[in-house]
């Protein structure tokens, strides 16, 4: 496959059931990714205004069961349950997604759907919960390509345009398709990434970030009261953004080369500053907004204080929200626990923390 296919490389017609239309189902498990380059505004068609590059998590993801069967009279029709309960809202969104995919699978348009989905972590809150639930269907719908039309036999034109999918409907779900580090926009840092889809890193990463540790934070699981659709608009008129995009693609060189070499200090340093910059961006919109909550600034500041006076090397990174990653190398494990513990659990929701650390990818959740 060409490395910068035009937005419509993958239209196929011959994508269509020309016999019995088939019933079945399929389900993947796809994980949340956590930026540690922000991707912050974009272009039309879901392509971003700078390059990311991020962390795929092990125990943040969605399980998405797609149960299919031949449609009636009036065409597609998507029924979707959330955690076992009906959710029209999903529903809708996912049937305008499927929709606008015609394109490349025309057979959407003979199927009518019933998607199962769960989380194992709260949704709209800024964990990315639409880069582990697109990312799952975009799996789901190259699965039944391949499993109907054999168009995707090799595995890395099966995950590369699943990956294109995913970022039809997130962006961020791009990078979730893939495990370990991943970026995804074209960038001079590493050869053959594209605006389209996301690449995996798969080679020179210094074995203190492959098994890197981030223990979510939870200081707030509420919905967000701007959506990321909304924050990445109104970075068109935000007077800083074109600053920031050079600081991104700048910021991807400098924290890859610290990441081959191992050099944690650089990490932390990058990858601090690129989580306070995505919030500046939402304080200098206009209208302006503010994701952060008190509670996480105070464990910012005890994070700085952990760091300097026990010369752990603790970092923080943020979502779109107010909840807090944080970072460190598995060696640390067995202190830092006690430092979240009794130290930073008096500021966290009900809903505590989720022990999380670089994962490996998606899984099928059935065989054929």
């Amino acid at each position: 496959m060409t490395n910068n296919p035009s937005i419509d490389f993958y239209n196929n017609p011959e994508l269509k059931f020309s016999g019995d239309i088939p019933t079945g189902r399929t389900g993947w498990r796809s994980p949340s990714n956590i930026a540690l380059v922000k991707y912050w505004g974009k272009k039309p068609v879901q392509i971003p205004q700078n390059p990311s590059v991020s962390f795929t998590l092990s125990r943040s993801y969605t399980e998405t069961l797609v149960e299919y069967s031949p449609a009636g009279h009036e065409g597609m029709e998507v029924t979707f349950y959330f955690d076992g309960k009906p959710n029209d809202e999903f529903g809708r969104k996912t049937k305008t997604f499927f929709e606008n995919l015609k394109n490349i699978f025309p057979f959407l348009d003979q199927l009518k759907f019933t998607i199962l989905s769960k989380n194992t972590f709260p949704h709209s809150a800024g964990i990315a919960s639409s880069a582990s639930g697109m990312s799952a269907l975009a799996l789901a719908l190259c699965d039944m390509e391949q499993k109907y039309f054999n168009t995707l036999s090799r595995e890395e034109d099966f995950f590369q345009k699943a990956s294109y999918i995913a970022r039809l409907g997130s962006g961020s779900a791009s990078r979730s398709v893939y495990g370990g580090l991943t970026i995804w926009g074209q960038t001079e840092a590493l050869p053959g990434t594209s605006d389209l889809y996301a690449c995996p890193v798969t080679s020179g990463i210094h074995p203190d970030f492959l098994s890197y540790q981030d223990s979510i934070l939870l200081v707030d699981t509420g919905q967000k009261k701007v959506s990321s659709r909304v924050g990445h608009g109104l970075m068109d008129k935000n007077p800083f953004a074109k600053q920031r995009f050079g600081q991104a693609r700048e910021n991807i060189k400098s924290l890859l080369n610290a990441m081959t070499s191992g050099d944690i200090e650089t990490f932390i340093n990058i990858t601090e500053s690129e989580a306070l910059t995505l919030h500046a961006m939402m304080m200098t919109s206009n209208p302006y907004y503010l994701l952060l909550k008190p509670n996480t600034l105070n464990i910012i500041e005890r994070i700085f204080d952990f760091r300097n006076f026990k010369n752990i090397p603790v970092s923080f990174t943020l979502d779109a929200g107010p909840n807090v990653h944080l970072l460190y190398p598995d060696g640390y494990k067995s202190r830092v626990m006690p430092f979240i513990e009794n130290e930073l659990a008096p500021f966290l929701s009900h809903n505590g923390y989720i022990d999380d650390e670089v994962g490996n990818g998606p899984e099928k959740l059935m065989k054929d």
